[in-house]
């Protein structure tokens, strides 16, 4: 009987709690034209941001951070260091302090001449150019200074305002994080 009832309350505050899931926390829909293997569904703690890879820019970071993504690398790392003005950056799955990497090689530099601008996904890296890995950051607005010096590997393309919205600090104190991200085309 006790089993039984506690059962039935466990289904209860199941159903409760997915009935209370914030609209948020399900898939967003890709704009118009967005390739699902290219695009990232990254829900965070502020809200749901989509980014499209530019693979024809940089296929191996592109690749990175695809294979990392469908490892569950990147889910419930921090926003460790925000900048007001430039730019908010993760992916230190690792340690979570923009001091880690993930278990692969860093990746060779892909520089190119596509202008770093509002919504710009960038690799991070230390100062040699050939070191990044599994870090990127998003740019609130003109970085052009970043140009042809660090890699451009994708573009927001929704929840910009969700990116706005991320603590600040370096570092930052009780970071927003990546709740979850994915490959969109591997998104049910």
């Amino acid at each position: 009987m006790i089993r039984r009832l506690f059962a039935a309350l466990s289904v209860a505050c199941a159903l409760a709690v997915i009935a209370a899931a914030p609209a948020s926390a399900q898939a967003p829909k890709l704009p118009p034209n967005v390739d699902p293997q290219n695009a990232i569904i990254m829900q965070t703690t502020k809200g749901p941001v989509i980014f499209v890879l530019r693979s024809d820019l940089a296929p191996q970071h592109a690749e990175r951070i695809k294979t990392l993504a469908r490892e569950g690398y990147y889910d419930n790392v921090p926003f460790h260091r925000v900048i007001e003005g430039f730019m908010a950056q993760t992916g230190d799955g690792q340690f979570g302090n923009g001091t880690g990497g993930s278990r692969y090689p860093n990746v060779p530099a892909e520089f190119s001449n596509v202008p770093f601008k509002r919504g710009t996904v960038g690799m991070a890296r230390s100062s040699a150019p050939n070191s990044a890995n599994s870090q990127f950051f998003i740019t609130f607005g003109d970085a052009s200074f970043l140009n042809g010096q660090y890699t451009v590997v994708g573009q927001v393309v929704s929840g910009m305002e969700n990116v706005d919205k991320i603590k600040r600090g370096e570092p930052v104190q009780n970071p927003d994080k990546i709740v979850s991200m994915k490959v969109a085309s591997d998104v049910k």
